[in-house]
């Protein structure tokens, strides 16, 4: 059995990390002592510069996981499933934070941890989903029709993404649909929301080449067996191998 080599540096990336590291030591920085407090709601407004970006990338998330899934079900690599898998578990976190970061702030505005407002069901629809679909890898052995399975019902659930999206306007709730703001509060919003996507991305690329790994060794153990080969074999092939 051949030796898998992939030479590669960890310079890049960690250079990467960095960059994205000072960006969102930035954007916690200008949250706490660049923008101004809020006449009405005083410090707890500052929950919008966490809640905004992180609902950003729920549904962003999504749409990537939708995306791989039509990729994979087109051309059957597995590489893509990869992405949507990565995707789907980041979506469910970043999709989870925007619900305990709206409770918060919908305590703070409206005295009520929770309102079946419109924006806050669909998003709540959108988190279930995300967990159906991870429920539904966990559950499936064979790869590809995991991957088969949980592309269609990306597909299906990104119906859900337009409803976030539109909710406030389609719909009457009490969600605000585009809160007043200082042009210093807009600027901080966008560094946020710029600083927490970068780092998105960096936790997505991870991710998926960890994915990509884990499959490498799956297939090397298996050609281990069939040659009667020590299952520990497989592992030393790997022990050179950098991500990249």
């Amino acid at each position: 059995m051949q030796e898998l080599r992939i030479n590669t540096s960890f310079w890049p990336w960690i250079a990467s990390c960095m960059v994205v590291a000072a960006v969102m030591l930035t954007a916690i920085v200008a949250v706490a002592f660049v923008v101004p407090t809020e006449t009405t709601m005083g410090d707890a407004q500052r929950i919008l510069y966490i809640h905004v970006p992180v609902a950003w990338l729920g549904l962003l998330a999504f749409a990537i996981m939708a995306g791989a899934g039509v990729l994979y079900l087109l051309k059957r690599d597995l590489c893509w499933d990869h992405w949507a898998h990565a995707a789907a578990e980041l979506g469910w976190l970043f999709c989870g934070l925007t619900l305990i970061t709206g409770s918060l702030w919908a305590h703070a505005a409206w005295a009520t941890w929770w309102a079946w407002d419109p924006r806050l069901t669909t998003s709540f629809i959108l988190w279930l989903i995300y967990s159906g679909c991870l429920v539904v890898r966990g559950s499936i052995h064979d790869a590809h029709r995991r991957a088969r399975i949980s592309a269609v019902l990306a597909c299906i659930g990104a119906l859900d993404i337009p409803l976030v999206i539109m909710a406030t306007r389609w719909f009457r709730g009490i969600h605000p649909v585009s809160p007043e703001m200082e042009p210093s509060m807009r600027v901080v919003l966008a560094l946020c929301a710029v600083s927490f996507t970068a780092f998105f991305v960096m936790l997505l690329s991870r991710r998926r080449v960890q994915m990509h790994f884990d499959e490498l060794l799956g297939d090397l153990r298996q050609q281990a067996e069939a040659s009667h080969l020590p299952v520990s074999n497989a592992d030393t092939c790997l022990r050179n191998t950098t991500f990249k």
